[in-house]
């Protein structure tokens, strides 16, 4: 039964990371359902109350880390609010649309024709289209390391 229950928790650890190419995948969720297997049937009373809230505290910091990475950029290359916006919805409706690379280029050219509705420049619009591609970027090498952060500090605590 251990063996069973230790499969389960890797495939959730493996499924958290491919929530990051196919956001339709809830990583933060994932990993819990994990770190709570472990805690319902396997633990020993060795997670302390501080792993539990560093866990807490870094699954706010990943469920955010998209959204601040995503806005960073747009704002930094020049986008409007309303850049910024679409390229939130674009990640989304992108995950449905030719997953994974849906979730590059819808926001992508979501950016780039809102900007340019704007009549904003075509190398303005462009710069912000580009800057959603570099937030979404930016967000999923965030989330790789906060999850491995995650990972590791649960295979040191246990």
């Amino acid at each position: 039964m251990d063996f069973l229950i230790w499969a389960i928790i890797i495939v959730c650890f493996v499924l958290s990371f491919v929530g990051i190419i196919f956001p339709l995948i809830p990583s933060p969720l994932v990993l819990w359902i994990g770190f709570l297997l472990y805690f319902f049937f396997l633990s020993t009373g060795n997670l302390s109350w501080i792993f539990w809230t560093a866990m807490v505290v870094l699954t706010i910091v990943l469920i955010v880390s998209d959204i601040i990475a995503n806005s960073y950029f747009v704002k930094k290359y020049g986008g409007s609010k309303w850049g910024e916006r679409v390229a939130a919805v674009g990640v989304i409706v992108g995950s449905f649309i030719i997953p994974p690379f849906g979730i590059i280029v819808v926001p992508f050219v979501a950016v780039l024709l809102v900007e340019l509705l704007q009549k904003r420049s075509s190398n303005d619009s462009f710069k912000a289209a580009i800057g959603s591609l570099l937030g979404f970027l930016g967000g999923s090498i965030a989330k790789v390391v906060i999850q491995l952060l995650m990972i590791v500090w649960f295979l040191i605590a246990i």
